[in-house]
């Protein structure tokens, strides 16, 4: 585990040492943002906000049970705890910047700031890519295998993989932050969107990105479609075990808990691929922008919602903590 921990400092401090050659010799980019200053995107922006916030409190809250409770000490849902733990980042990666820009007016951002955003951003999407996959496999285990359940998903396996899923992101992170800022920018930096994000920031490259963006492409296959596949696969395995139950109760209780997480792997995946990995040719950036906005802001408020309305022992363990709130009060 230290030995891991190592290894994520030595990418951080890469990337730091990178990022500020960089920006000695760029000037800073400006964020054209993802609204205006009209009445309709003023409402907008106080909703997205809201949101933004909602999932903060959500996932804090999904932490918290999940912490307190000892019923909820278990493999699936430490994972549960991570996916939550990375939506919060990512929110606090994206908005507040968003935020400040728009009541500000300032919509620049510094080389150094623009590489760090890339950075936590791909570090936590990415991330995500692997742990969505590692619970896919504990939802498998928990179903087709439940006997062998503590020895084919023990704890040290369960902390292996979500070490792993935090360091495939980082390397990813690190390899897109300091290869996009590499490139010669053109007089124009404006970036047409709310963040930095690399194929966005890229299109201002006065330079051949062909390279960059055919390894980015297998960059993406890799994070995206190879954990898709081994979910896809695990719930496939996990549809005809549970078709074969005789207990109807059962088969109740599999679907729910496999449901809502097919629901969240459908929204993020489903987002992401549409992002990186469609043609050049069919781009937009006001498409990008506004799905980019759903899979980091809206997405990561759904999770808690999703999982804790279709799981019971989560709904147990959020009754209880109110009621020893309750109790608290009362005192």
């Amino acid at each position: 585990m230290m030995k891991t921990l190592s290894t994520i400092s030595s990418f951080a401090v890469v990337l730091l040492y990178e990022i500020m050659k960089i920006g000695n010799s760029t000037s800073d980019f400006i964020l054209l943002g993802l609204f205006n200053y009209t009445e309709a995107h003023l409402f907008l922006f106080v909703m997205v906000l809201t949101i933004a916030f909602s999932s903060l409190v959500g996932n804090a809250l999904m932490i918290l049970l999940i912490h307190q409770d000892v019923r909820l000490h278990t493999p699936m849902y430490f994972l549960l705890s991570q996916l939550s733990l990375m939506d919060m980042m990512l929110i606090s990666t994206i908005v507040p910047k968003m935020a400040a820009d728009y009541l500000s007016g300032k919509k620049s951002i510094s080389p150094a700031g623009c590489g760090l955003q890339i950075f936590f951003f791909l570090t936590l999407a990415g991330g995500e890519c692997f742990l969505l996959a590692a619970m896919s496999y504990d939802r498998y285990v928990a179903v087709c295998h439940p006997l062998r359940y503590p020895i084919l998903m023990s704890w040290q396996l369960c902390l292996r993989m979500t070490v792993g899923s935090w360091c495939l992101g980082a390397a990813d992170g690190l390899m897109q932050a300091a290869a996009t800022l590499s490139f010669p920018f053109c007089d124009a930096h404006e970036i047409n969107h709310f963040f930095c994000e690399a194929p966005t920031l890229v299109r201002l490259a006065c330079a051949d990105t062909f390279v960059f963006e055919y390894v980015m492409y297998i960059c993406c296959v890799l994070m995206l479609l190879v954990p898709f596949s081994l979910i896809l696969i695990s719930y496939s395995l996990i549809l005809a075990v549970v078709l074969q139950m005789r207990s109807r109760e059962a088969r109740k209780k599999a679907f729910s808990t496999c449901s809502s997480h097919l629901t969240v792997v459908g929204l993020f995946y489903g987002a992401a691929i549409f992002i990186y990995m469609r043609p050049k040719s069919y781009r937009s950036a006001n498409h990008d922008k506004v799905v980019s906005a759903f899979y980091t802001i809206f997405t990561p408020v759904l999770n808690p919602i999703i999982y804790s309305l279709r799981n019971s022992e989560v709904k147990g363990a959020l009754r209880k903590c109110m009621g020893q709130c309750a109790t608290i009060n009362h005192e």
